[in-house]
């Protein structure tokens, strides 16, 4: 299993945690507009079945089901005027939304929701 951070997005991360014993859980859930979108959450520990990754002196959690939609993702942070925050880049993504938070990967994506 690969993803990596860039440097922007593990200063961030790691900004983020208080407690150096927590790790983040990334996971890829339905929903969006394209049909798949990234969730992030502080997770104390992995999952029984969690993958663990050790990236930039952070613990990474990743459940089975969304790995492979993972696999090859880049991690990065971005600051602009309107926008600042993670941006996923995933080359498992055959489409993304103009919002840029969902996407779409071959033909394994459930039906979208339209943006609000």
């Amino acid at each position: 299993m690969t993803i990596s951070l860039t440097e922007k997005a593990a200063s961030q991360l790691t900004k983020f945690l208080k407690d150096s014993n927590q790790g983040i859980r990334i996971s890829v859930v339905d929903g969006g507009c394209s049909g798949y979108e990234y969730a992030l959450n502080i997770a104390n520990a992995p999952k029984e079945d969690d993958l663990l990754l050790y990236k930039e002196n952070l613990q990474i959690f990743i459940d089975p089901k969304s790995a492979p939609l993972l696999e090859g993702v880049v991690v990065d942070y971005i600051e602009g005027l309107t926008e600042s925050g993670l941006k996923f880049i995933n080359p498992n993504a055959t489409e993304t939304c103009s919002c840029g938070k969902s996407f779409q990967a071959g033909g394994c994506t459930p039906t979208g929701v339209p943006c609000s």
